[in-house]
């Protein structure tokens, strides 16, 4: 790109109110400098990128909206904007570690472009539902300052031939216009098994053009993050597309008790006794735990009481394992 069209990328970004395309845009300059051995310059343009955005992260009081899809995407894709950081999520020491990694990786993506080298950006979220596969994605996007693009599953696989590969071609697309975190919720529904016995000739027409479109090259290093609850249906080859593939299990005790104390805010709650509560949480999920925490408090305020005690919080879990049963006696019934 020239200098001349690079000006105009970045008035054109600034005009769109694009801060990240900007930056992207100023770190290409930097990278263009430092492959003409003007290293020092290029430095002074990293350095002025990084100032700039951590001045905005800062400084930024309200929450500056993204741009929702138009048009034919509309329907296809949903903006979320990140409510969520990582200390929100109770992740494992192992998992954050690699989660931090990627961060890492877009950060410096435009170092590691200049040795050659791409950033991690498509990623697998593996794990039972409610485990904080999706609340991750969130929490990536925000650590990012990159807004959260869901591809609706609903809009996205249809009935009519071809039709379902032409739009996942729109959302990859997407990708390429616009840097994002770019969520496939529910992922096994695209990337299931081509032998399944439910297999059909569409969806492996539709999972084979996935497969094409992971590979394309991708300038704005989009990230794409799959979650599934069920990887064993997942098709082998999706294996060599995606750079990483994590793990997220079941809160261990010491994660059940953090997420209950950040849950219980802003509720005072002297002298619980821990070992039974964590032991009636045992087997939830994280958003399940969050969820009874939650109306634990609810009641305490309702009730203008200012701490919650050991009973409440073993009343609500009670009531999410009668929701269990309930739901589970409709599944053998039906």
């Amino acid at each position: 790109m020239s200098n001349t069209k690079q000006i105009l990328a970045m008035l054109e970004s600034r005009a769109d109110g694009d801060d990240e395309q900007f930056y992207a845009i100023a770190l290409q300059v930097a990278a263009s400098e430092a492959r003409s051995g003007h290293r020092s310059t290029a430095e002074q343009l990293r350095s002025a990128v990084e100032k700039a955005r951590e001045l905005a992260g800062k400084g930024a009081s309200v929450a500056v909206p993204f741009a929702s899809p138009r048009g034919d995407l509309a329907d296809l894709i949903e903006l979320r904007n990140p409510e969520h950081n990582l200390d929100n999520v109770m992740l494992n020491p192992m998992l954050r570690t690699r989660i931090d990694d990627v961060v890492l990786q877009q950060n410096k993506r435009h170092w590691l472009r200049e040795h050659g080298k791409t950033p991690n950006r498509r990623v697998l979220f593996v794990g039972p539902p409610g485990s904080g596969k999706t609340m991750t994605a969130e929490a990536l996007a925000g650590a990012l300052r990159l807004p959260l693009f869901v591809i609706r599953l609903d809009s996205l696989i249809t009935r009519y031939m071809g039709e379902t590969a032409a739009k996942l071609r729109l959302a990859f697309d997407e990708t390429a216009r616009h840097r994002g975190v770019y969520l496939f919720d529910e992922f096994d529904a695209l990337g299931a098994h081509r032998g399944a016995k439910n297999d059909v000739a569409e969806m492996r027409r539709v999972l084979n053009s996935f497969l094409q479109f992971m590979e394309e090259p991708n300038g704005t290093d989009s990230l794409i993050v799959g979650a599934t609850n069920y990887p064993d249906l997942l098709d082998p080859a999706l294996l060599r597309r995606f750079d990483l593939v994590l793990e997220f299990q079941s809160p261990s005790d010491d994660e059940i008790k953090a997420i209950i104390k950040a849950n219980l805010r802003p509720m005072k709650y002297p002298n619980l006794a821990w070992k039974k509560i964590v032991g009636s949480a045992q087997g939830f999920s994280q958003s399940e735990i969050a969820r009874a925490i939650e109306e634990a408090v609810k009641t305490a305020i309702l009730s203008e009481h200012d701490k919650v005690t050991t009973d409440d919080i073993l009343h609500r879990l009670d009531d999410r394992k009668a929701m269990r049963n309930a739901f589970g006696a409709v599944k053998i019934n039906s």
